[in-house]
């Protein structure tokens, strides 16, 4: 790691955009629909204007890191598929054969600038994981310190879960937060954030400075190009999450990026609102699923949202869904808000015989094991 990355915060303090201009270590997404289209794959024009303009920031001494979607889109014109598809395994041979050919025209297109790339495949749980997460870091640092420009995107060809695109802009803040960037920087085919539909004389929202300068606004999903399905309300998540947590973030689109690189007014502007958290926080807040709900005390919400404290079986009055020892968990209030999320350290089959007892009482009626925290702590956000 270089003295300069390993120092690296949020340049915090300033809603001006030279901030993004005088980043030092940048994270950039780019959507499906901003790269491919059913039709015609990779649009060779859109992918070398993009490189463009990245490898240009590179060469200005910036650090970068390209989270990119599309291997899903860019395979399915040579699989002769008409549409995305729905099923698991097909989606997956598309990204197979996608990804490679995705990778081949970012390395021409960064080539031509003299800048190499390489592909790292990931997924939001590898970086849960403190093996995975420390891996990860090491080997994106390493590529960096090395001037290379990595190339990120979702393991869509390994992936047990339903693929969808719109996760790369959640993937995006938490490889943000994961490598200690300055800026995100989330790239569709859409130029900004507005107030209503731009068709109807939508006004242009320059900045968002918190949830409130949100309040009221509509925002819309899926692009037009038919082969993403992220859309705008996920970039505006991840560019939240991003805020909330120490990074600034834009919002806009993809021909757009060498003036927003450069620090011009373009896009929205999501400016920090909040302080750094471990990667490992910002996914059990925003990303984990949820598998089931402890309900809490009074006193237990009290001690749990005020007092920051471990969440004990004292404190808890009920248990919802069926979630085994290592499962995130929602922990609401009597009224059913949720004032919290959290790692739970037993399943829902040992947890009723445990409701409303000590720990100690626990320890010496169940043995050793039982006289842990339900959720530590350090395993707890506050939603």
């Amino acid at each position: 790691m270089t003295s300069k990355a390993a120092s690296a915060e949020p340049l915090a303090g300033s809603v001006d955009r030279s901030v993004l201009a005088n980043a030092h270590r940048i994270v950039v997404k780019v959507g499906s629909s901003s790269l491919t289209s059913i039709k015609g794959g990779i649009s060779e024009e859109a992918l070398t204007a993009l490189a463009d303009a990245l490898a240009a920031k590179r060469n200005s001494g910036a650090e970068i890191i390209l989270v990119s979607s599309g291997a899903i889109a860019a395979g399915l014109a040579p699989l002769g598929l008409a549409k995305r598809p729905r099923d698991l395994a097909t989606q997956q041979a598309a990204a197979s054969v996608g990804q490679g050919l995705l990778m081949a025209r970012y390395t021409q297109a960064f080539g031509a600038h003299g800048v190499t790339v390489s592909q790292v495949l990931l997924t939001a749980e590898d970086l849960m994981r403190r093996s995975q997460h420390t891996n990860a870091f090491r080997a994106l640092n390493r590529l960096l310190s090395l001037g290379v420009v990595p190339v990120v995107n979702e393991n869509d060809t390994v992936a047990t879960h339903e693929i969808r695109f719109g996760d790369n802009d959640r993937l995006a803040a938490l490889v943000a937060h994961l490598v200690r960037a300055d800026a995100l920087v989330l790239l569709s085919d859409v130029d900004s954030l507005y107030d209503g539909p731009p068709s109807l004389g939508a006004k242009r929202i320059p900045l968002v400075e918190g949830p409130h300068d949100l309040d009221g606004v509509s925002i819309g999903k899926t692009g037009k190009a038919g082969v993403g399905t992220g859309g705008m309300l996920t970039k505006v998540e991840a560019a939240s999450m991003a805020a909330g947590s120490g990074i600034h973030a834009l919002v806009t689109s993809t021909p757009n990026a060498a003036a927003a690189l450069n620090g011009e007014d373009v896009g929205t502007w999501f400016t920090v609102n909040g302080a750094r958290k471990p990667v490992r926080l910002l996914w059990l807040a925003h990303v984990a699923s949820v598998q089931g709900r402890l309900v809490l005390d009074d006193g237990a919400v009290k001690a749990v949202r005020h007092h920051r404290t471990s969440l004990l079986p004292a404190g808890i009055s009920a248990v919802q869904g069926d979630f085994e020892a290592g499962d995130a968990v929602e922990i609401a209030g009597a009224d059913g808000t949720v004032v919290a999320r959290g790692l739970v350290n037993y399943s829902s089959a040992e947890l009723p015989q445990m409701l409303g007892r000590s720990t100690r009482d626990l320890g010496e009626a169940l043995g050793t094991g039982y006289d842990r925290e339900v959720v530590h702590v350090d395993d707890l956000v506050l939603v």
